[in-house]
């Protein structure tokens, strides 16, 4: 892909995240390419359909979280990080939910995306969160699955809720994973 080309990929797939985030996944996709300072055939030319442009924005996010993580591998505090990462996820879970959601609705299984950059994802949470617990600050006897199982439940469980509820939750789950009486 030619440089302008991808140039103008990268900024349709953030300006689609923006605009879905704000206005939900109904939104027009020419407030897509507006906000992305494209015209309506240069997105078509990117994404042949808005399940196209739905699924792009989905891996993309699935993408950035991996390399997040991957990120975080060499920090200090990997317990910090660890759970700053997961009330991060918790906290801008309801795009991707939605995104899955109205993948699903077109018929588009994220199966796949979630196959390929979900384990990507999940071996970069189990070296950190494997050095979280070596650290002592995350609680042992947690694996990487019951980890993401925990994210994805409490990331379900805030939704609808106002942001001081949310906190709440989110800082009981956290409580939880921390290093302490395990009985």
């Amino acid at each position: 892909m030619r440089a302008d080309a991808q140039r103008n990929r990268s900024r349709l797939l953030a300006a689609a995240e923006e605009v879905f985030a704000a206005k939900g996944i109904g939104a027009p996709v020419d407030e897509v390419a507006r906000a992305a300072g494209v015209g309506i055939g240069t997105l078509f030319r990117h994404f042949a359909t808005k399940e196209a442009l739905l699924e792009a924005v989905y891996v993309a996010r699935l993408q950035r979280l991996t390399d997040q993580v991957s990120s975080l591998s060499g920090a200090q505090d990997p317990a910090a990080v660890l759970t700053g990462f997961f009330a991060d996820a918790v906290r801008s879970s309801g795009t991707k939910m939605a995104l899955a959601a109205a993948l699903a609705e077109a018929g588009i299984a994220v199966d796949a995306a979630n196959a390929s950059y979900g384990s990507a994802l999940r071996q970069e949470l189990g070296a950190l969160l494997t050095r979280a617990q070596q650290a002592g600050g995350i609680r042992g006897d947690i694996a990487v699955g019951e980890f993401i199982s925990l994210l994805a439940g409490t990331s379900q469980a805030v939704s609808g809720h106002d942001d001081a509820t949310r906190d709440r939750i989110l800082n009981v789950v956290l409580d939880g994973l921390r290093a302490g009486d395990t009985r």
